[in-house]
């Protein structure tokens, strides 16, 4: 409709990543900075907020450790009740200048947001919450706003793509691994016994899972020469298992990623070539303008 006044862009807090338009107010300002990574201030509250995170768990951190404790107790309780109540304006202060304040509290930052704050208040009334709030922790995932790690979306959808379409053959596989190391355990289980830590048939089967993935925890060996021959086939084989997921995997990208650039070309309504690239404005066959 001309002449008429454009929406406003709703704010649609997703992860704590919506990045809604300035309005020229001060809580649309507030609200670039905040949430926004576009500008230079933006960029500058992200990583002082980060290094303020990091800094309260170490604080945290360093209080668990009683020699620490006993010579600066004082000086990292007073410290960690200064991050909370940073933390607890920050919070506030996001609440009020989002444009959908339940979205953001719903939201998983908002929610990790809350949960940072909580455990120092509850330390009032229940001693030891105030370790809780390592969950701080998870709020560094902001860094990948400011690394622009958001530009590589698209990949992360190519592999969930490959992933998707693979899952037949990668259970197909899982299926075939729980098999054999059943098969493997209840082997061991009767060549070794009890007097080699082989107990029983659920403990032989966890044995057989450690050493087909090439772990090797040690915690239990083989004795015998037949357990061992065993134990041998078993870690070559599973250096070759190990393989069988990853050329899945990474047929099904391959797959994937020539299915996207063919969606990317376009078509010559002229001559009908149908290779040409998305952002190409000519035919490279017969010249034709393409719309």
């Amino acid at each position: 409709m001309s002449g008429g006044k454009a929406p406003e862009k709703a704010f649609s807090v997703k992860d704590d990543e919506a990045l809604p338009e300035t309005d020229g107010t001060l809580r649309g300002c507030l609200r670039e900075v905040v949430f926004g990574t576009r500008t230079f201030a933006g960029r500058a509250f992200d990583l002082l907020l980060i290094i303020s995170i990091i800094a309260s768990v170490i604080a945290v951190m360093a209080a668990s450790v009683s020699t620490v404790r006993a010579e600066h107790g004082g000086s990292l309780r007073a410290l960690e009740w200064g991050f909370t109540l940073l933390f607890t304006a920050e919070y506030l202060l996001r609440i009020w200048i989002a444009r959908r304040p339940l979205a953001y509290m719903t939201s998983f930052f908002g929610v990790v947001d809350l949960l940072a704050i909580i455990p120092t208040y509850l330390s009032v009334l229940f001693f030891g919450a105030e370790y809780l709030v390592v969950v701080r922790v998870l709020r560094v995932l902001r860094v990948f706003r400011i690394l622009k790690l958001l530009t590589y979306v698209d990949s992360a959808a190519l592999l969930k793509q490959a992933l998707a379409s693979s899952r037949q053959k990668i259970v197909v596989f899982f299926i075939a691994v729980f098999s054999l190391v059943i098969i493997f355990g209840s082997i061991m289980y009767l060549v070794e016994g009890e007097a080699a830590g082989f107990t029983s048939i659920p403990i032989s089967v966890y044995w057989a899972v450690v050493t087909l993935t090439t772990v090797g925890f040690g915690d239990i060996t083989p004795l015998t020469p037949l357990g061992r021959s065993i134990a041998t086939v078993i870690m070559l084989l599973g250096y070759a298992i190990i393989a069988v997921p990853t050329g899945i995997v990474t047929a099904a990208i391959s797959r994937s990623e020539a299915r996207t650039e063919r969606l990317r070309l376009q078509v010559c309504d002229q001559c009908g070539e149908d290779s040409l690239r998305r952002e190409a404005r000519f035919c490279d066959h017969c010249g034709a303008r393409l719309e």
